[in-house]
């Protein structure tokens, strides 16, 4: 089940740097949101306090209903479970298998689930059904983004953030991926959270939301339309 994202006032310092500044965002449940902007501009700060792999200086955070900026340690042990992440990196280990690799993060603990079971079905979401017993070293980059993938969703998120996902690929493996994530997107009923300089990458999600300084200087609706005009528009955008 997916959930809504909401920012009130959210800001983000590293001494004299404001990575946010005074951000406020509303997300609805479903809906994919691409973050664009140059290099700097806090898509990964705003990623990573919504994903709460960091706290804000100010303001609120909520998720599905949910304060995250005041959860407790065990609070915000949950919500990163019920958040998927996926890296411009692939961050797979280099001596598991693919499969080893998407149910690494539940090895640690009791779930309700089969693990193996699971994982098998994640692979074969991404299309990598015949490759869980490869290495990292033996998968493309593409393949070691799809593993990836499939391991943000062990747990079955309700909000997946992609940072950069296409950063290390070419711009073919690149749009496989976006799509693959935005078909994932549907199929697991999840929100969709995913940073972009790439206008390509924009033009596939529902919104866009520009970001520049640390703040949100442009938050747009995409209407479905033709490919070329929606490309050119979304250029002008971002």
């Amino acid at each position: 089940m997916s959930v809504d994202v909401m920012l009130r006032g959210v800001g983000r310092h590293y001494g004299e740097l404001r990575a946010l500044d005074d951000v406020s965002l509303e997300v609805a449940a479903g809906s994919a949101v691409a973050l664009t902007g140059p290099s700097g501009a806090g898509k990964s700060t705003l990623l990573h306090l919504v994903g709460a792999m960091d706290r804000p200086d100010a303001g609120e955070i909520e998720v599905g209903g949910v304060r995250v900026d005041e959860l407790t340690r065990r609070g915000l042990d949950e919500h990163r479970r019920r958040t998927g992440f996926v890296f411009q990196r692939f961050h797979l280990l280099p001596a598991l298998t693919a499969l080893d690799n998407v149910v690494a993060p539940v090895l640690p603990r009791r779930v309700g689930f089969d693990r193996h079971e699971r994982g098998l079905e994640l692979l074969d979401a991404v299309g990598l059904a015949d490759r869980s017993g490869a290495l990292p070293a033996e998968l493309s980059g593409g393949e070691q983004q799809r593993v990836a993938i499939a391991r943000a969703l062990i747990n079955r998120p309700e909000l997946l953030l992609a940072d950069e996902p296409t950063g290390n690929l070419d711009s073919g493996t690149g749009q496989e991926i976006v799509d693959l994530l935005l078909r994932l997107r549907e199929s697991y009923s999840m929100t969709l959270l995913v940073s972009s300089h790439n206008p390509e990458v924009a033009a596939c999600c529902d919104r866009i939301v520009m970001l520049h300084d640390g703040k949100v200087t442009g938050d747009e609706a995409l209407e479905a339309t033709d490919g070329d005009a929606l490309f050119d528009r979304v250029n002008r955008l971002t």
